[in-house]
This record gives C-alpha cells, sequence and structure tokens, in this order.
C-alpha cells in the first residue's frame, strides 16, 4: 500500500469517526440549540468527505465503503433527549461540553492535516482529481475547527471560572 492509499484510508476513517462524534455531541448537548444544530451539520459535512473519499478511493483500487450514518433509533433518541434536559440543570454539562468540543477539535484537526498531506502528494504526482477532492473537502474541515475553537473560546471563562 502506497502512501495515498494510506492517507485515503486514515482520511477516511477520520472523516467517519469525526461524524460519528459530532453527531454524539449533537444529542448529548440536545439542550444547547446552538451546539445541536450545528454539530449535526458539520456531521454532515464529515460524512460527505467520508462519502467522496470512498468515491475516489475505489479509482486507487481501495473499497472504503460508503458512509451515510444510521439514523438513532427512536428509544435511544428520546432516551439521550431526556438525559440532556436533566443535565442542564446542573453544573456538570459545561464541563461535559467543554471535553466534548476539545475533542472535536483534536480529530478535526488530524483531518486537516491528512486533507493538507492528501493535497500536497496530489500537487506532487499531477493527480487533478485527487487535488481537486482536497481543495473542496479541506475547507470545510477548517471551518470545523473553527466553530470548535470559538465555542472553545467563548465557554471557557465562564464554565471554568464559574
Amino acid at each position: 500500500m502506497n502512501g495515498v492509499n494510506l492517507t485515503l484510508r486514515v482520511l477516511h476513517h477520520g472523516e467517519k469517526h469525526l461524524a460519528r462524534q459530532l453527531t454524539a455531541v449533537a444529542e448529548r448537548h440536545r439542550a444547547e440549540h446552538e451546539v445541536h444544530h450545528v454539530a449535526l451539520d458539520l456531521a454532515g459535512w464529515s460524512r460527505e468527505h467520508a462519502r467522496r473519499l470512498s468515491d475516489i478511493a475505489d479509482g486507487y483500487g481501495l473499497h472504503l465503503g460508503d458512509f451515510a450514518g444510521p439514523p438513532l433509533p427512536h428509544l435511544l433518541s428520546t432516551l439521550r433527549e431526556k438525559t440532556a434536559e436533566a443535565l442542564v440543570h446542573r453544573p456538570e454539562p459545561g464541563l461535559l461540553l467543554l471535553r466534548d468540543l476539545r475533542e472535536l477539535h483534536l480529530g478535526a484537526a488530524e483531518n486537516s492535516l491528512h486533507w493538507e498531506m492528501l493535497a500536497q502528494a496530489a500537487q506532487a504526482t499531477k493527480d487533478d482529481e485527487l487535488l481537486a477532492l482536497a481543495s473542496a473537502c479541506h475547507p470545510a474541515t477548517l471551518r470545523q475547527l473553527r466553530w470548535t475553537n470559538t465555542m472553545i473560546k467563548v465557554l471557557a471563562p465562564q464554565v471554568l471560572t464559574g
């Protein structure tokens, strides 16, 4: 397996993982409407990245599979919603949210590095299709990073000192 194939595989896994993390954070912090809705939108971006990586990987002889992300069963979704409502009245949710945002930030940062590596490899090999994919997807990953960073900057002072 060459480096491009390995990077495609690792990045596909990273985007799937980030999509799952974002969805879990959205559900866990359902009472925080901005977090809930934005995290779901960002999860959609990562699912789309995984799908596009899977499509391009076929041309490299890799079969990464598709990733649509199964919808949460109704019962589990209801349970998470009730848990989120109960947690909103306790001081610990802020610390939990900061921890979740930190984990999301680290996952997005790792994906960003892999997008950059993929773009550099595409330029070196003059692979226009791979470069177009990296150029299209990497900016969304950078936006995911900026969102987590901004949320941490906004929440950390009040959560850590309050």
